[in-house]
């Protein structure tokens, strides 16, 4: 008995921190992640991508792409990474504002989270 305690426990535990880090839908949330890289991107990305990365319109009626869904211009991680430091279409480079590994991190948050590998 003691033992089914424990495993429920666990499992509980296991099942209530894989939520923070989802949404309701299954899919990653930014907002709810502790993760540095989240960070970053709420600093960094969230205002003209949006808090989750799905894009939208800003004041001027400029049309920010979804990094979730929709066909991207930058697919592989040498071209996420390339439009992160260098920018273009509309995006400042960030290159100067963050460092390599920075970068590095959010090529991968946007390739294996919010793209799930796409």
């Amino acid at each position: 008995m003691y033992r089914l305690k424990i495993v429920l426990i666990f499992l509980f535990a296991v099942f209530g921190l894989a939520a923070c880090f989802v949404g309701g839908d299954g899919q990653y949330s930014i907002a709810n992640s502790r993760a540095y890289e989240a960070s970053l991107f709420r600093q960094n990305c969230a205002i003209c991508h949006g808090p989750e990365g799905e894009g939208k319109t800003i004041d001027d009626g400029t049309v920010v792409p979804s990094l979730r869904h929709g066909d991207f211009k930058a697919v592989s991680e040498a071209q996420i990474y390339s439009q992160i430091a260098d920018g273009g279409n509309g995006m400042t480079p960030f290159r100067t504002q963050l460092t390599e590994r920075e970068m590095r991190l959010l090529v991968k948050l946007i390739r294996e989270d919010l793209r799930k590998g796409k």
